[in-house]
């Protein structure tokens, strides 16, 4: 029997990419995001380069429901999740009192509860069986306050946190967590969440395919925390001992460039 394993946030970017190595090396697939076209388009891709049966679960995980319903129907199917893919996600880029207030919360509920109710659902049976692997999507905004992108950031850092102290509680049990963090990544990132310097680099920052390659890999060596490229870890390593006022602020700066020009 193929291994499965079940992708959030497939349609595109690095989840489309973490389909594509998944089925390169023979696993089944279960793939779910908002856009059920583009995800029909990729299954068919998939399967006619790998071979491998892809399942197509088209759900909005904004919406609270949607966790319960995904679990529901892989139960119903009796299909065997052997890794799990955290990978659905967004962000908002802004100063927060100027955002709208059902996008903000909608992000908490993609990025944590989204993530949790998955990982929640499908880790007993990784625990019975004892095997299994989970690869939660954090980000390099996990390490530092981001201001202009605050409430992403502090999802990330949930994610980043839950991971680490997931990974503690299953050591010896067959099932091991890996907490991806990638920086800026040529994705649809920069369009969903308005920072538009993502679109200015575009051929300067790793591409969505390299950084799935990476988290795969550290998915199967089992790593904790994973943050890809050596510049962003050194980055991450330098803000867990700096004054966290003085990260907060060179965020700020850093961040800000990413602002719209205002027409003259």
């Amino acid at each position: 029997m193929k291994s499965v394993a079940f992708i959030t946030g497939a349609s595109g970017g690095i989840g489309a990419e973490f389909a594509r190595v998944f089925a390169a090396d023979h696993h089944d697939l279960v793939l779910t995001a908002r856009s059920t076209d583009k995800l029909e388009e990729l299954a068919t891709e998939i399967r006619a380069a790998s071979g491998v049966e892809v399942l197509v679960l088209p759900a909005d995980l904004a919406s609270p429901e949607a966790p319960a319903a995904l679990l529901e129907e892989v139960a119903k199917r009796d299909i065997r999740i052997d890794y799990l893919v955290n990978n659905a996600g967004f962000g908002n880029y802004g100063e927060f009192a100027e955002h709208d207030a059902a996008t903000e919360l909608e992000q908490i509920q993609v990025n944590i509860t989204a993530l949790t109710a998955l990982t929640r659902g499908f880790l007993p049976g990784m625990l019975e069986r004892k095997n299994g692997r989970i690869l939660n999507v954090a980000s390099t905004a996990a390490f530092q306050p981001c201001p202009l992108l605050a409430v992403y950031g502090a999802t990330k850092a949930y994610v980043l946190s839950f991971s680490e102290a997931l990974a503690v509680e299953l050591r010896g049990t067959g099932v091991s967590v890996t907490c991806l963090c990638p920086g800026p990544t040529e994705s649809n990132f920069g369009a969903r969440s308005g920072f538009a310097l993502l679109d200015t680099v575009k051929g300067r920052i790793p591409t969505a395919k390299a950084v799935a390659e990476y988290g795969y890999d550290a998915l199967f060596a089992r790593d904790t925390v994973a943050v890809h490229g050596i510049a962003n870890r050194l980055l991450t390593a330098s803000s867990r001992f700096a004054p966290r006022n003085l990260v907060a602020d060179i965020s700020m700066r850093m961040l800000s460039t990413g602002r719209p020009k205002a027409a003259k």
